[in-house]
């Protein structure tokens, strides 16, 4: 039986779902194997349905719900296919609508941005010079450098901010759906608050001429910086743009909060179930956060308090935060997650949710 019909991971690579997805499909009824070997579990497929995997896959790319892709399939192969017409044609009222009505909000939008141009990020009236530790400088950027953006057309987040105030400078990156935040101290910097974007090549050159220790120099003059380690340095230009307000994204103190041995819970992560995102979307764990644990949640598991996140993302957290222990706070299922030091509240990520299917 097995040699005429088609493995999961064979469904996948011919569908465009990966075999989470068809797997997450055939517990929600949407598109149920044709037979699964009852000694392993293991799904196959019938050549029949590889059409109606390839329709699923384009239905849920074009963000249809769940509960109608259920509809379509099943009067995809019937006689009468009205109905199916008839679905389709809604969603796309609805697309369309959504559109307009975005449409309309942003032409709303962009008087108010024309009379506020205000670039956080101008360039600097003064030069800024200061001195900092370098293993120091070091935690703070990797603490960050996973969550810079790599989006063309925001080219603003593909840096690292460089937010310098008083004794301090703090290093933030995010990519939209994930923000980190690091700190280092310095010294020598007696002005006001002093804000610059450091792209990502040389943010990487930056972190490379680190690795030798010591004390450096940091110094931003108009939109170059640069970086000294003795007779070492490197140097370029800084971004322009507006990079966000990141404090006003910072994850307020609360909900519940746990600390999570860091091996043991990646181990969870990647030996436990996932489920696909919306339309299509990165593989996704589910998390149940209680006063003093984290759990993996299994398929089953539908109560009203978990919360979806990508899980590639939470384990570059999870190592970006380069401690044995972590604390993880979550408040509703649609508020960020947070990742935060025990040890130093100035480091930590926040991740968006995802939200889980229905």
């Amino acid at each position: 039986m097995e040699n005429d019909m088609r493995s999961i991971g064979e469904m996948a690579r011919d569908s465009g779902l990966g075999v989470s997805a068809l797997r997450f499909y055939d517990r929600a009824g949407v598109l149920v194997p044709a037979w699964v070997a009852p000694d392993s579990g293991y799904r196959w497929y019938g050549a029949g349905q590889l059409e109606e995997a390839r329709i699923l896959a384009r239905l849920r790319r074009a963000g249809m719900p769940l509960a109608d892709i259920r509809l379509v399939l099943a009067g995809w192969s019937g006689a009468e296919t009205g109905l199916v017409r008839r679905l389709l044609d809604a969603h796309l009222r609805r697309l369309e609508q959504g559109l307009s009505d975005a449409r309309d909000a942003f032409s709303a939008l962009r008087p108010l941005l024309d009379d506020r141009e205000n670039p956080m990020t101008s360039p600097l009236d003064t030069a800024v010079r200061l001195s900092a530790d370098a293993p120091e400088m070091a935690a703070a950027l990797d603490a960050v450098r996973f969550a810079v953006g790599a989006d063309p057309e925001l080219p603003m987040l593909d840096g690292v901010l460089l937010d310098i105030e008083g004794g301090g400078v703090r290093t933030v990156a995010t990519d939209r759906y994930r923000m980190a935040v690091g700190r280092f101290r310095a010294a020598g910097h007696e002005g006001g608050r002093t804000q610059v974007v450091v792209p990502t090549p040389l943010v990487d050159a930056a972190r490379a001429l680190l690795r030798g220790g010591g004390e450096v120099r940091l110094s931003v003059d108009g939109r170059r910086m640069v970086l000294e380690a003795g007779d070492r340095q490197v140097a370029g230009d800084c971004l322009g743009g507006e990079f966000p307000d990141y404090r006003r994204l910072l994850p307020v103190p609360g909900g519940r909060r746990a600390l999570v041995d860091v091996a043991a819970f990646r181990e969870a992560l990647e030996a436990g179930p996932v489920r696909p995102g919306e339309a299509g979307g990165p593989d996704v764990s589910v998390l149940r956060l209680d006063d003093s644990t984290v759990t993996v949640c299994p398929h089953e598991d539908d109560g009203p308090d978990r919360v979806g996140v990508n899980r590639g993302f939470l384990l570059e957290a999870l190592a970006a935060g380069a401690r044995d222990r972590l604390c993880l706070e979550a408040g509703a299922p649609t508020n960020p997650i947070a990742i935060r030091r025990p040890d130093d509240e100035e480091g930590f990520s926040i991740l968006m949710p995802v939200r889980l299917e229905d």
